[in-house]
């Protein structure tokens, strides 16, 4: 009789134990089911960012999406020819990132455009890969879209990585663009974030991180790859304002930027880009007396200032590139006008006009 009691209790429990495995598995199989039915009923989002150098701090940032709580995105990763790094840790890390690697180094926007080439989202999230975002980042972003259909690019609000505790606020939103100094400014740069910036229409997006409709890119074109690096998010939102679009800052949507990571703050090639691109935005995006005003501005008041500074600091490296800027746009007048678009042929995507001819 013990022995029977006994062979009663182990058949319950196998019972009992196929019973929760079961369970678990129909709950599984359920929880996936009800995952697929909400990203069918979401627009695919393709998440675009640019790898060069620096695929360890793009597997932190390929981490931080894993809490994404929207159901439908891809994510894209452009390695920009790194010359001194191993690109193939990220799909050994994250098999379903496409990785897409570029047989020369385009800079941020030409990376980017490789990017827009691959994907198939209804909408493009372009992100920095030094940053980490929020679980509820993407959302907000698109909600924007459906409740302000003339809005055209959004930001979300941005925090600096290293002050992630204090909440100390790196962008929310900025004020217009001074078209003779080639300078906007962030709100909130520095402040620690009490919600005092609501969700608004701004002057200036952070290209850190903006999404835009993919519709719009097809009508408006795609990044201006002739920057290569700084301001190429300046000029591409003008376009779109040109066109009749707003820009916008969501503040319920946030990211955490590790800013200086990227390039540094006082080198050679940041000086280069920034002084070259400043003057090249200026050539592009102003006319008649207030053109020639920000140019005169440029070279005979900016340029001084910053060759003085460089010498009592004894930076000639930093002189040195600021020459080469100031060259660059005395020696380019052709070919600095066209925005690229994008292009049918074949059934294949491809990019016209695009300053950069090599673009795969």
């Amino acid at each position: 009789s013990k022995q029977i009691n006994n062979t009663n209790f182990v058949a319950c429990f196998r019972n009992l134990f196929k019973f929760t495995k079961y369970k678990r598995l129909s709950n599984q199989l359920f929880s996936n089911s009800i995952h697929m039915e909400q990203a069918q009923n979401k627009p695919l989002i393709s998440i675009i960012s640019i790898n060069y150098n620096q695929s360890k701090v793009t597997l932190d940032f390929l981490k931080s999406l894993e809490s994404l709580t929207y159901p439908n995105y891809e994510v894209i990763v452009v390695d920009n020819a790194s010359p001194n790094d191993r690109p193939d840790l990220i799909t050994e890390k994250f098999p379903h990132v496409s990785l897409i690697k570029s047989s020369k180094n385009l800079g941020f926007a030409g990376g980017n455009n490789i990017g827009i080439l691959h994907s198939k989202g209804e909408y493009l999230f372009f992100i920095n890969n030094d940053t980490e975002v929020h679980p509820n980042c993407l959302e907000p972003l698109v909600e924007v879209f459906y409740a302000h259909p003339n809005v055209g690019m959004v930001s979300p609000k941005i925090i600096f990585h290293q002050k992630k505790d204090e909440r100390i606020m790196q962008y929310a939103g900025g004020s217009k663009l001074n078209y003779t100094t080639g300078v906007g400014a962030f709100f909130g740069y520095g402040e620690i974030d009490q919600n005092q910036y609501q969700s608004a229409y701004t002057e200036i997006i952070h290209g850190a991180a903006v999404m835009v409709p993919r519709k719009l890119v097809e009508k408006i074109g795609v990044w201006p790859d002739l920057y290569f690096l700084y301001y190429e998010e300046i000029d591409w939102s003008e376009h779109f304002k040109n066109a009749g679009y707003k820009l916008y800052y969501e503040s319920t949507s946030e990211i955490y930027h590790k800013e200086s990571m990227s390039i540094g703050k006082a080198t050679p090639l940041r000086v280069l880009y920034m002084n070259r691109n400043r003057a090249l935005f200026i050539r592009r995006n102003t006319f008649g007396f207030r053109k020639w005003w920000a140019l005169f501005y440029f070279f005979f008041a900016s340029y001084p200032k910053s060759v003085l500074q460089f010498v009592i600091k004894k930076r000639f490296d930093l002189l040195v590139a600021l020459n080469k800027a100031i060259w660059w746009n005395l020696s380019h007048f052709r070919n600095l006008h066209s925005t690229p678009q994008l292009l049918q042929k074949n059934g294949t995507t491809l990019i016209k006009d695009g300053y950069y001819k090599y673009y795969t």
